[in-house]
């Protein structure tokens, strides 16, 4: 491994940088060590002889007013609650004796602490020898004021100075903690800065010589992905791992450069291809649309013949001459609609994107309508259909056939998509000059975001993946009502049916079509 190389700087770089961490970390110890100690010496030292001491001096002028009280004391009952008093005192000051005495002193204190104790103890034989003398006498009470009161006023005088020398001691313990804390966190800020200055100057370094140049070889990277092939290569000179990066670029640049030329060629010759396919997949498509609609508009037309030709065998024996005419005169208008209808249909690959054929003549749409009906109701006698056109007086010039085709369709989709014994209506009227027709039934409805999209070619909705279809037959409906500056709307609710309406202008308006 090579000094000069990336994985080299970087592992300096890291190791300066753990060194660093580590450096700083033992020197911030030992500062806080240092201030810890002195910290430690106020609570462990200072602090508890402060309290101690106070604890003394309290409990030690309470035992000297409990003496007043006892000497004092008028009955025997106050004189005993007096000598409990003495008593519970004069334990909590040796408890308070046994608690000094554990600490750490100087040699002033130790001096002073003796010299209350000689005090104290000849303070608290002279206050024991007050409590047997009988108080009737006098002497105690003498001795009270005289020898004892002296004794105490030297022990609570040294008291006093040992105090004094304490509350001395915690002042400059406390100024050596302020002292130390001082010293301690400008010690640890400057280590901060040094630390934050050497890696400010390591970051500077990997930035200059390993980030820069990593991003100005993705920029490059970039750059060549975008297809651009004039893109100058940084650091190829360079002799670590950067610059044999920068080389596989400048690689990966010209061969780039020569794949585009490759690419420009074999797109030419793609295009071409594409071309060719395009205009197979559409015939392809054509054909399959032509296929899918002319097996739709042959299924109602065929049905039809079928049914007439099974009546007409099944009822031969009872039939006459002339019911036998009807009947075989109904087969042959449902052949010539048959042939009719492969007629145009034949024609539909060549104007797949144009609408049918249009010959209008004048019609009557009553009869059309009626006619329309009973045929389906012959092809489904297991529907109850309804029609209303009695009033209906309107004459209209139109396609025979489109219009045929169209509202046998509407009616043919009533029969498919509604259950045996539901109702479906035909109803036709003139209003005000517009002659509305309506188709409903009682069948599955159409959901309601399907409803946007039934007109278009090819559309099924969801709900009728059980039933056979192309999703052809509205396209037409509505191109040949069009054909008819006709109108056609629908209303639906799911599960329950849908009504289909087809409103017309008045004759005058739709002979201009002609």
């Amino acid at each position: 491994m090579r000094f000069h190389s990336l994985r080299t700087r970087l592992s300096l770089a890291y190791a300066l940088f753990l060194l660093l961490v580590v450096g700083l970390g033992a020197f911030s110890i030992r500062q806080l060590d240092d201030y810890n100690r002195v910290t430690a010496e106020i609570r462990d030292r200072w602090l508890q002889s402060t309290r101690i001491l106070g604890d003394l001096n309290n409990d030690t002028s309470d035992f000297r007013a409990a003496e007043g009280s006892f000497l004092l004391a008028d009955t025997l009952s106050e004189r005993q609650d007096s000598a409990h008093e003495m008593d519970s005192l004069d334990a909590s000051i040796a408890h308070s004796l046994v608690r000094y005495q554990r600490i750490r002193h100087d040699d002033q204190e130790d001096r002073l602490y003796q010299d209350f104790l000689v005090h104290w103890r000849s303070y608290h034989r002279l206050v024991k020898q007050e409590q047997r003398l009988p108080l009737e006498s006098g002497t105690a009470i003498r001795l009270y004021r005289t020898d004892a009161r002296t004794a105490y006023n030297r022990a609570s005088e040294t008291l006093g100075q040992l105090t004094q020398w304490n509350l001395v001691g915690a002042k400059n313990a406390v100024e050596r903690e302020s002292a130390t804390y001082r010293d301690a966190n400008g010690w640890i800020v400057a280590a901060i800065l040094t630390a934050g200055l050497l890696l400010f100057t390591a970051i500077g370094f990997i930035t200059r010589s390993v980030s820069n140049p990593l991003l100005d070889l993705a920029k490059s990277m970039q750059r060549i992905a975008d297809k651009e092939t004039e893109v100058p290569i940084q650091g190829v000179e360079r002799s670590d791992e950067i610059g044999v990066m920068a080389r596989s670029v400048q690689v990966f640049r010209d061969n780039a450069r020569a794949l585009l030329t490759s690419q420009a060629r074999l797109a030419e010759q793609a295009k071409s291809l594409e071309d060719a396919l395009a205009k197979a997949q559409e015939m392809t498509q054509q054909q399959h649309n032509f296929v899918l609609m002319t097996s739709h508009e042959f299924r109602t037309p065929l049905a039809l013949i079928d049914g007439y030709a099974q009546r007409l065998y099944n009822a031969r024996e009872r039939f006459g001459p002339e019911e036998v005419g009807e009947r075989a005169l109904k087969i042959r208008r449902a052949t010539q609609r048959l042939t009719t209808l492969l007629d145009s249909l034949l024609d539909v690959p060549k104007h797949s994107a144009e609408p049918p054929p249009f010959h209008p003549q004048p019609l009557d749409i009553k009869e059309l309508l009626r006619r329309l009906c009973q045929e389906y109701r012959e092809m489904a006698p297991d529907r109850n259909f309804q029609e209303h056109l009695e009033n209906l007086s309107f004459f209209l010039t139109g396609d025979v056939e489109l219009l045929h085709q169209a509202f046998g369709n509407l009616l043919s989709n009533a029969v498919k998509y509604s259950a045996p014994g539901s109702s479906i209506t035909l109803e036709a009227q003139d209003c005000d000059g517009t002659l509305v027709i309506e188709i409903s039934d009682q069948g599955i409805g159409i959901p309601e975001r399907d409803r946007p999209h039934i007109f278009e070619r090819y559309f099924r909705g969801s709900n009728v993946s059980s039933h056979s279809g192309t999703g052809v037959g509205l396209t037409l409906v509505n191109q040949i009502i069009t054909l008819h500056h006709g109108t056609l709307e629908v209303a639906s609710t799911e599960e329950q049916g849908s009504r289909f309406t087809v409103r017309f202008p008045d004759p005058e308006r739709t002979s201009l079509l002609t």
